[in-house]
């Protein structure tokens, strides 16, 4: 690939402003989509604020063929809305392509559109199998992992130590109904049982019946299959109820909106997301310091580097193809040994970038990954304190 990333990031740290040589080239608009209001913001401005990273360091290199301008859509992690935006944004021709969706019910609702108008994309979050496995579209193509990888991790790891009885609760989304289906199914093989399965309303605000059952039932641990405010409402509620069990959930959990809305209550949860630490990227410290010299009040979270990765992805398609969309979906379907922040990027033949899973803890208030807590040192324990 024709671009260097470390160089690129650390030249960025001292140039990002407004572009050079701009009145020469062409302008290419790509389009970002994400939640940037209600309960998920806090990922969608970190997706946001990472590919607007990505377009200032493309526009600040006297090397880029052309300048780069990113129009930014709100999906409210809504599928209506998220139809009604993408639409928008791909019946404008003059979008080349998009870097899409953070919420599963909202990229797997939009396939069809970006197809219908043979908009590329590139999912930066969206983590159902079926938004790349479901279809045969080659607009469509996702750089993060999916539930699968990360519902077999959680599944073999909350086994191995200790949970072996669990209580589900999901929301009624495909994002939910999946996360259930693929955690549900490895949980067994791994040792585990499920006690009980609650089905609930994405939106639902009380959950004092299906935790007073829970509570009977005494599992040891309580795994959440949904999103940021579904998390926040039933870990703050168990807190008031009384329940000593852990709560556990793959990465739609694992947010800064989390932390801040359960507060005290997050401490010890676990999730399981199909990134590293940016600690761990040969290119993470760079990130850091390029986002931090940009200015953005919002933290990048845990999908930025993908929705960082994406938007590279995409113009480096364009520098080499031009701003074609046919052009651009060939060059994308063809990717493999990337080299991205979140490693090399190399699509499978359903256009689905092959990521592992990792294991976080909330602690002090932060995600911290595994290996590095307190908890896997064995200086706070991780188990129910009843056990």
């Amino acid at each position: 690939m024709l671009r260097v990333l470390a160089n690129t990031l650390l030249a960025a740290v001292t140039v990002l402003g407004p572009a050079r040589m701009a009145e020469a080239k062409d302008t290419v608009k790509i389009a970002f989509i994400g939640p940037l209001t209600g309960g998920n913001a806090a990922a969608g401005m970190g997706g946001r604020n990472s590919s607007l990273l990505a377009v200032q360091i493309w526009n600040a290199d006297p090397k880029s063929r052309y300048l780069y301008e990113l129009a930014v859509f709100d999906d409210e992690c809504k599928p209506n809305i998220g139809v009604q935006v993408a639409t928008k944004a791909a019946a404008d021709r003059s979008v080349t392509a998009g870097i899409t969706h953070y919420c599963s019910a909202v990229g797997i609702a939009t396939v069809d559109t970006y197809a219908r108008f043979k908009l590329p994309v590139v999912v930066w979050g969206a983590i159902l199998p079926e938004i790349t496995y479901g279809n045969a579209h080659k607009q469509i193509h996702r750089v993060n992992g999916t539930m699968i990888n990360e519902g077999k991790l959680a599944a073999s790891f909350l086994s191995e130590h200790g949970f072996k009885t669990v209580a589900v609760i999901h929301d009624t989304t495909d994002y939910g109904k999946g996360q259930n289906k693929y955690f549900s199914e490895y949980l067994k093989p791994a040792g585990g049982e499920i006690l009980a399965t609650f089905a609930v309303a994405p939106d639902q605000q009380d959950f004092t019946a299906e935790l007073t059952r829970i509570k009977e039932l005494r599992p040891d641990l309580v795994f959440i299959g949904g999103l940021t405010p579904l998390g926040v409402r039933v870990r703050s509620q168990m807190e008031r109820l009384g329940i000593e069990a852990r709560m556990a959930g793959v990465s739609g959990i694992m947010t800064a909106g989390f932390l801040e809305g359960a507060g005290a209550a997050a401490e010890g949860t676990v999730s399981f997301h199909n990134g590293a630490p940016l600690s761990k990227y040969a290119n993470g410290q760079a990130f850091t310091e390029a986002y931090g010299k940009a200015g953005f009040r919002e933290d990048p979270d845990a999908y930025g580097p993908f929705a960082y990765s994406a938007a590279n992805l995409i113009m480096d398609a364009v520098e080499k193809v031009g701003p074609d969309r046919a052009k651009v979906t060939t060059e994308l379907n063809g990717t493999k040994g990337y080299p991205s922040l979140i490693g090399e990027i190399n699509f499978d033949d359903h256009r689905q970038n092959l990521v592992n899973a990792n294991v976080y803890v909330a602690q002090g208030g932060k995600w911290v990954y595994w290996p590095d807590s307190d908890y896997a040192a064995g200086k706070k324990a991780l188990v129910p304190a009843r056990r």
